[in-house]
């Protein structure tokens, strides 16, 4: 059976971290919720094209953000993790300026929004193809452990959807197989796209395919940033000694529409999307640190207002910047001629 981590209801768990962590997990929740409605906002004024929603998940990423460490490990993230991306380092403007396509994203403009990818802090680019960013992560975890990199690790997270892949299995396997410093992160918001779990899977939890592979299988409440972080820190603790793979099942519950082109009241009942938004992450938080006494309300009312101005001033300095040029269009896209045609 998986084991299930949880902090202890009605008083603070702390798990090791100190006030300022604490602090910070919240502010990346405030950020991480700011940024994704400011993208769905974006979407809907016509400025940009596309947005992914990951409202519901800001708990367990922040808190899977904590355990990373930076400097030493590698995120391979997937679409739906902006606020771990943020965790690690990656900037609201740089997310905005992605958001934007303007000439100064690090892809110059060309890759689609959410996908990121940052040498120094350790961040594999994104797959746009569910669980091919795996394999990747595997390969990064493979050289850590030939390279005889002591004390670094690999998170790699999905969706539950993509533990259908045949990608997702054969990375797992192979994994296990060799004893790779990896953590396999599953962010189950109970929905791929419009495909509810119970569709997709016969058990109850992704955790319990860990027992197929040999390696621990873990499940928390990814509603609950710390429990998050002591589920991931674990898994990222034994990987960096040499303990091998493990699987950590983060449940949570995904608020929005898969993204901007995405409409979920076609398979999921409004009733559902209410009863579960009383589980907020945000507001539960926030509640927790105040009652012990982490934050006062004054302090928690300064953090919004901090991470509402961060986000509009990211916005309008990246609207404000420059498309890519014209002539820029096949740079970094065909080796040799920029006509491949010819």
């Amino acid at each position: 059976m998986p084991k299930t981590v949880t902090s202890r209801a009605g008083s603070l768990e702390r798990c090791g971290l100190t006030d300022e962590q604490l602090v910070a997990m919240l502010r990346n929740m405030l950020l991480q919720r700011q940024i994704d409605n400011r993208g769905f906002q974006l979407n809907r004024q016509g400025k940009i094209p596309f947005a992914l929603g990951s409202e519901g998940h800001e708990a367990l990423q922040a808190g899977a953000a904590m355990a990373f460490a930076r400097g030493k490990d590698i995120l391979a993230p997937y679409y739906r993790d902006l606020g771990l991306v943020l965790g690690i380092g990656v900037t609201p403007l740089e997310m905005l300026v992605s958001m934007f396509a303007r000439a100064d994203d690090a892809s110059g403009g060309r890759q689609f929004p959410n996908h990121y990818t940052n040498r120094e802090h350790g961040l594999l680019s994104i797959s746009s193809i569910i669980a091919a960013h795996l394999s990747h992560a595997v390969g990064a975890a493979y050289a850590v452990k030939l390279r005889r990199e002591a004390g670094r690790a690999v998170l790699a997270t999905s969706g539950e959807g993509a533990t259908s892949e045949g990608e997702w299995h054969e990375s797992v396997n192979f994994a296990a197989v060799h004893r790779l410093p990896i953590v396999f992160l599953v962010e189950n918001n109970a929905y791929a796209i419009s495909t509810p779990q119970r569709a997709q899977m016969a058990i109850a939890n992704v955790a319990d395919k860990a027992a197929g592979y040999g390696i621990p299988g873990m499940i928390c409440d990814g509603m609950d940033p710390i429990a998050t972080y002591a589920a991931v820190k674990a898994g990222l603790d034994r990987a960096r000694t040499s303990g091998g793979p493990t699987l950590v099942e983060a449940k949570c519950f995904r608020f929005l529409s898969h993204s901007t082109d995405d409409d979920d009241r076609a398979y999921r009942n409004r009733s559902d999307i209410i009863e579960a938004r009383k589980r907020d992450p945000l507001p539960a938080f926030e509640r927790v640190l105040i009652d012990a006494g982490v934050l006062d309300a004054a302090g928690a009312k300064a953090l919004r207002t901090e991470v509402l101005r961060e986000t509009n001033a990211a916005t309008d300095a990246a609207e404000a910047l420059p498309y890519p040029a014209p002539d820029e269009l096949y740079t970094h896209v065909y080796a040799g001629a920029y006509e491949p045609w010819q």
